[in-house]
């Protein structure tokens, strides 16, 4: 079976009965994270959780399956969660399926990976496996599934509210669920018991919103603001800024930047574009000039680097947690200089 954001809600009920091999990609890592959590709730009995990293399958493709086919340790039913990078389960699937001994349900989020990945490959056409492919979404579509969760939590919050979640978790929608999760639980809300959401109450209770923490320093690296680079860097050690978070602010945006560049095509008018996108409330408003410079930075063969550059930091950083300030802070420095010299270098040097 094969799903996008689009049919994913209409097949997941069948899916969680049907298929026992799921593998989530695409470049949306949150709307990926969604799927696999949705789909764990409409399991029969989903049990223990049991995590494997996607480097611990590849070197031992055997692991997957012996998991798989294992009983809790208290003897009730389990299902296996997979973080993974591309294809590094591939060859753990492939044994997985080889053998017709029955498994638990085994869920891979594969970052990097797409539906035309080997490990997809292995699946699509599998009535017992399912492929979701999920892209960037847009402030649209953020902000109605931000309405949606306060429906479902007993919030009740107008569109200008909801918009500002949307923005100020950075079009992420774990972050967002957690927002409307903490306002829920400081009005003590409940479906039974809906309670009305004012702008006072957010601001009692939010998140400090990308752009008041990560979204200067974003900007500054990719719009290659050679002034700002240093005092920005200064300024994320100062104040503590986790670095896998930032990190997952520039995934965010390069995302982004790759859905506005496959929009907007081989037209030279950005102004322009950014401007329609911003009627469309596909961008904020705000965001239209920093996206002006970058887009016309990281395009073409650029572009896709800095997305491989990104995947292969933010491994770097999962593998080196004590390190990843300072691996961040190079990694940043390198894609600064990039950028810096786009005035003077071709747009399909590598990054």
């Amino acid at each position: 079976m094969k799903a996008t954001q689009k049919d994913f809600a209409g097949l997941a009920a069948r899916a969680a009965q049907q298929a026992r091999v799921f593998f989530f990609c695409g470049p949306d890592e949150s709307g990926a994270a969604d799927a696999a959590a949705r789909i764990v709730s409409l399991l029969p009995d989903p049990g223990e959780r049991v995590e494997i990293g996607g480097s611990d399958v590849r070197k031992d493709p055997v692991r997957l399956g012996d998991e798989a086919r294992s009983t809790s340790l208290f003897g009730g039913s389990r299902h296996i969660w997979v973080r993974a990078q591309g294809d590094e389960a591939h060859d753990a699937v492939k044994t997985l399926l080889d053998n017709a001994v029955e498994a638990c349900p085994v869920l891979i989020l594969a970052t990097g990976a797409t539906d035309k990945s080997r490990t997809a490959k292995l699946l699509a056409n599998r009535d017992d496996g399912l492929v979701a492919m999920f892209y960037p979404p847009d402030l649209g579509s953020v902000t109605a599934s931000v309405r949606t969760m306060a429906n479902s939590a007993g919030l009740k919050l107008g569109s200008d509210i909801a918009e500002r979640i949307a923005r100020g978790s950075g079009l992420d929608t774990r972050i967002a669920r957690s927002e409307v999760a903490k306002l829920a639980l400081y009005l003590d809300a409940m479906p039974e018991t809906p309670r009305p959401v004012s702008v006072a109450d957010l601001d009692a209770v939010g998140a400090q919103t990308e752009d008041d923490g990560f979204a200067p320093l974003v900007d500054a690296v990719l719009g290659g603001r050679r002034e700002a680079i240093a005092p920005e860097l200064r300024r994320m050690h100062e104040l503590g800024l986790n670095p896998v978070g930032l990190l997952l602010a520039f995934e965010r945006r390069v995302a982004q930047l790759a859905a506005l560049n496959a929009r907007l095509g081989r037209s030279p008018d950005v102004a322009g574009f950014l401007k329609a996108e911003a009627g469309a409330r596909r961008v904020f408003w705000k965001d239209q000039p920093a996206l002006a410079v970058q887009l016309k930075i990281w395009r073409g063969p650029r572009l896709e680097r800095l997305v491989a550059r990104l995947v292969a930091l933010h491994q770097s950083l999962m593998a080196n947690s004590q390190d990843s300030e300072l691996l961040l802070a190079e990694g940043l420095l390198t894609i600064a200089r990039i950028a810096c010299s786009k005035v003077t270098q071709p747009a399909n040097r590598a990054v």
